[in-house]
């Protein structure tokens, strides 16, 4: 064991009893998280903030926020449905975004992208007439070679169509990712989901016909009226597909979503009892999930992403947490950017009024050239994100990585932390040397895990956040 983790342990070791945790606080997909940003006040000019970063291994996102329906879970960034000529007037914006940002990034060394995803929001919710151009706009005006480096682009059950599946196949996606969340009709609908299975399974059946190499479906786990058996149909529904990835989510009531204004308030009598047992279940069904996915012969990545494990790695894209070093461009109203000084984006809602005016604004958006929202990184966040995106991976922290980085320990930075996760069982003592990996305990608890690694004024700037 590595003297980071033995000294975590011993640390732990004579700390007090640990308060309760909820095991379900936060899913942890990027840190900062966006309720973090702030508008700029210098709204500085992307030419200045990308003069001096690494630009021959960046990241591409194309963020599409537009959905046929919103789910009752769904708290992202995405409107339902299009007025007439939305969707052109958004990629319109979208191009006129794409040429500033290229235009910023310079021609002084050379520009490479070596990954790029679709997101939103449903990309697929284009046509497929739309969707050529937005590979256009990836290609033509930011230089993207789609055809040589994974593409990854999210998609429906209803808009998975073959005219559209087949313009992605032909542009070079390497991996679609379906959110069917349940096979089981019913738990569908209590989702705020509407679909029958039936469907899913055209919609699998037609993303199979394109032969696009990686297929991945998300589930949900902790729907009202979920049961081990029903979940494990779900599973098995999955599996008769041999996705490369499943993703299991532990289903979350957020606040200003559907479920949320469906449900009693957190003051309600009994709630906290309710809570306390929904928890258990999501627990108990994630155990369950995860050992039926390790027997049927898939290798867990991370709490949510599991790799069949025959499954080619070559058109893999970045791992689940994996995204380590800095240099990810965003384009379209909902998408970041990372350099490794600032965290940018456009202004975050989750009112769909708000989604609407957002979008609005950012149509008739001419000057994409600064910087308008965002968090900068100092040091101390940057080993934040590197420690708890590394140990949000089953892989774990190589500790020797981390001290080529950054000149240090994670166990002299984050002490308190690490002895606290040890303390708990979460963190794995017979890691090899060297590593400092999540115990299966850890892992299975990895939504309050992340959370526990936020620095005080990221904290802070969330718990101000007015919600909207």
């Amino acid at each position: 064991m590595t003297t980071t983790t033995t000294a975590a342990t011993n640390a732990g070791a004579t700390a007090p009893p640990l308060p309760a945790v909820r095991p379900y606080e936060s899913y942890v997909y990027a840190y900062p998280h966006k309720t973090a940003y702030r508008p700029l006040e210098e709204r500085p000019r992307l030419r200045s903030l990308w003069a001096a970063e690494p630009k021959d291994a960046l990241s591409l996102y194309l963020h599409i926020p537009f959905c046929e329906v919103r789910c009752g879970f769904c708290n992202l960034f995405t409107r339902i449905g299009a007025p007439e000529e939305l969707t052109t007037r958004y990629l319109d914006a979208l191009d006129r975004q794409a040429r500033s940002v290229r235009e910023a990034l310079g021609d002084e060394e050379p520009v490479r992208f070596a990954a790029a995803a679709f997101g939103g929001g449903t990309p697929t919710f284009l046509t497929a007439g739309e969707l050529e151009r937005l590979c256009d706009t990836a290609e033509r005006r930011m230089g993207a070679d789609l055809r040589s480096i994974p593409l990854s682009v999210e998609t429906s059950p209803s808009t998975a169509t073959a005219d559209r599946l087949a313009v992605l196949a032909d542009r070079g996606a390497t991996r679609v990712s379906i959110g069917v969340q349940s096979f089981v009709d019913e738990e569908a609908r209590a989702a705020v989901r509407p679909q029958r299975r039936a469907d899913v399974e055209a919609a699998l059946g037609r993303i199979r016909e394109a032969r696009i190499p990686v297929l991945n479906i998300d589930l949900i786990y902790g729907i009202d009226g979920q049961t081990e058996r029903t979940w494990l149909t779900s599973l098995d529904a999955a599996l008769a597909w041999r996705p490369e990835e499943l993703y299991l989510y532990p289903l979350y009531v957020r606040p200003l979503t559907g479920l949320h204004r469906m449900g009693a308030p957190a003051d309600a009598p009994g709630r906290a009892e309710e809570d306390a047992a929904w928890d258990r279940q999501r627990l108990r069904l994630y155990a369950v999930g995860r050992d039926h996915l390790l027997a049927h012969g898939y290798e867990q990545v991370s709490m949510r992403m599991f790799r069949r494990a025959d499954a080619p790695r070559e058109q893999e894209g970045p791992e689940d947490y994996a995204c380590q070093t800095d240099g990810m461009i965003g384009l379209g109203c909902g998408a970041r950017s990372y350099t490794s000084a600032l965290h940018y984006s456009f202004d975050y809602a989750v009112d769909m009024r708000e989604i609407r005016s957002i979008i609005d604004r950012f149509t008739a958006t001419e000057d994409f050239s600064r910087a308008e929202v965002g968090r900068y990184v100092d040091a101390d966040e940057a080993r934040r994100r590197h420690l708890l995106q590394s140990l949000l991976q089953a892989s774990g922290l190589p500790v020797a990585d981390y001290r080529a980085r950054f000149g240090t320990e994670p166990g002299t930075d984050f002490p308190a932390e690490l002895a606290g996760f040890a303390a708990r069982g979460w963190l794995d003592a017979s890691a090899p040397d060297g590593l400092l990996r999540l115990s299966p305990s850890g892992l299975a608890h990895s939504d309050a895990l992340g959370p526990a690694l936020f620095s005080p004024g990221v904290r802070a700037a969330m718990a101000a956040y007015e919600r909207k």
